[in-house]
């Protein structure tokens, strides 16, 4: 098995591991039991005093992997196409599960593999090396393996922390080998692929597949290895690491439906079968209650969870110490609004309300986020002749989305920006130190210049197909992209609605 094969670890094994305890009350005995034997890693920190936990009484459970295949029989083993040399500590997949107190559709929240972000304590790197990362650290100071692990996870937690503002009330960790054992146990899983997927398709330059994926075009049911190598492809896919999470969200709702068939839960050697899979699988913190959050998930079925994917601009290349590096360039702009609308708020409550400023007391920066040379500098001139006052002319990540960034408190001056750039999205963020204006590959620009395609702008179309491949207009992968609708009052001020409520669908085909 190759190294990107060994690192692919499945956090949609853990949400089948969770979603295996729903039930209708049966057997509550043999679930005690079975709690009994699972293993515990650290807590997860507290908050300091004086902090309050922003989401209030929901729920956010970090769900992640590791690559350990300790305890595998020879014949898992050799299923797996691996050997028992203990697997890595990379977690390839990481996904959060929203539980809302009021019982409203729960939400599970994907975060690419390749995200650029930081790493408190290391900089900025790929979210999937924070777990790596505190996990060595802490071999490095002589902790046991489940000290090693728990120190990964407290790492990765605080990283989505600072990355989303989400307060991690939960954590639970599977590996491989679980999902494994857990989708035989539940007798395998119904899919539908777009088209045939196979080592010719899913493999490097020299023809040597990484998931060992070999399945049809249309339905198939699948378990063991197969249904590893379906969640663990990104290979042979239109949009990589971005198409895996859609096969992730896809499997992990037509699992859920499966569970919920009564066909396992209602039969009990199955029922016992899975039980012993999730327990010899699962890592999760002390507090954790499953029997309680399998009481929370018992209301819901396949069509009452959502799945989202964190605001992104798509796959970018950057060049950090001069080496070529592939990364998920993360829409931090829209993070804040995206996770406003997780929490049932609106993206920016106090937006509707502010009136635009006068222009003339609008100071703001000008960033050209596309390859279109003199394009922040067009604009930059265009809205002085409109009063404003244009500070910094520079470039930007590249962005599909033309945006109009903002401090809170900024709103007013925000939307006299936006009546000048129809069609360009608001988001509040605190990470520019100004209003600034930043210039996507959609086209948008000041009203009354001309498009870089020659077309004179018309106010609020965007040109779509300068999307990035994987990214919708608004940053956020297209399988988990929220509609738009203008707020009320608010010229060009789109804000988002429930975070991609488009779940992956087991009843159709995918990539």
């Amino acid at each position: 098995m190759s190294y990107r094969s060994r690192v692919a670890l499945r956090a949609t094994i853990t949400g089948v591991a969770l979603l295996a305890m729903v039930g209708s009350g049966l057997a509550w005995a043999a679930y005690q039991n079975f709690t009994a034997d699972i293993p515990h890693g650290a807590p997860v920190p507290a908050l300091a005093a004086g902090q309050r936990d922003p989401d209030g009484a929901d729920q956010n459970i970090l769900l992640i992997g590791n690559d350990s295949r300790a305890g595998a029989t020879p014949a898992e083993l050799k299923a797996l196409s691996t050997g028992d040399d203990g697997g890595s500590v990379n977690t390839d997949t990481i996904m959060v599960l929203h539980l809302p107190a009021d019982g409203s559709k729960a939400t599970v929240v994907s975060f690419p593999r390749d995200s650029w972000v930081t790493i408190p304590g290391h900089g900025k790197g790929k979210i999937n090396s924070a777990y790596p990362d505190g996990y060595n650290a802490a071999k490095d100071g002589g902790a046991d393996e489940a000290g090693a692990q728990s120190a990964g996870i407290i790492l990765l937690i605080r990283t989505i922390n600072a990355l989303t503002g989400l307060h991690i009330d939960h954590y639970v960790q599977v590996s491989p080998l679980g999902f494994y054992r857990i989708s035989n146990a539940i007798g395998g899983v119904p899919v539908c692929l777009l088209r045939a997927q196979n080592a010719s398709t899913d493999s490097d330059e020299y023809g040597k597949g990484y998931s060992g994926i070999d399945l049809p075009a249309g339905w198939s049911t699948i378990k063991g290895a197969q249904a590893l190598a379906f969640v663990r492809q990104r290979h042979g896919l239109p949009n990589g690491d971005l198409d895996r999470i859609k096969r992730q969200q896809y499997f992990l709702s037509a699992a859920f439906k499966k569970l919920m068939s009564g066909g396992v839960l209602l039969n009990p050697f199955k029922l016992r079968d899975l039980l012993r899979a999730v327990s010899s699988s699962l890592f999760t913190d002390p507090a954790l209650d499953p029997i309680g959050l399998a009481r929370q998930l018992e209301r819901l079925s396949a069509g009452e969870v959502n799945y989202a994917t964190i605001p992104n601009n798509g796959p970018q290349m950057i060049y950090p110490d001069g080496v070529a590096t592939s990364i998920v360039s993360v829409d931090t702009a829209a993070m804040p609004g995206f996770i406003n609308v997780l929490r049932g708020k609106p993206a920016d409550p106090a937006l509707a309300a502010a009136k635009p400023a006068a222009a003339s007391s609008v100071e703001l920066d000008v960033l050209n986020g596309t390859t279109t040379t003199g394009l922040a500098g067009r604009n930059a001139a265009a809205l002085r002749a409109l009063g404003f006052h244009v500070n910094t002319v520079d470039s930007a990540d590249a962005t599909a989305a033309t945006t109009v960034q903002y401090r809170p408190g900024q709103q007013s001056q925000a939307k006299a920006v936006a009546a000048a750039v129809p069609g360009a999205v608001l988001a509040e963020t605190t990470s520019v130190p100004r209003v600034t204006l930043v210039l996507g590959t959609d086209g948008i620009q000041v009203r009354g210049l001309v498009s870089p395609n020659g077309d004179a702008q018309s106010p609020g179309v965007a040109n779509a197909s300068a999307a990035p491949t994987g990214a919708s207009a608004t940053g956020v992968t297209a399988a988990a992209a929220p509609s738009t609708t203008a707020a009320p009052g608010a010229t060009g001020a789109p804000t988002a609605t429930p975070p991609a409520t488009t779940p992956a669908p087991a009843a159709q085909c995918i990539n």
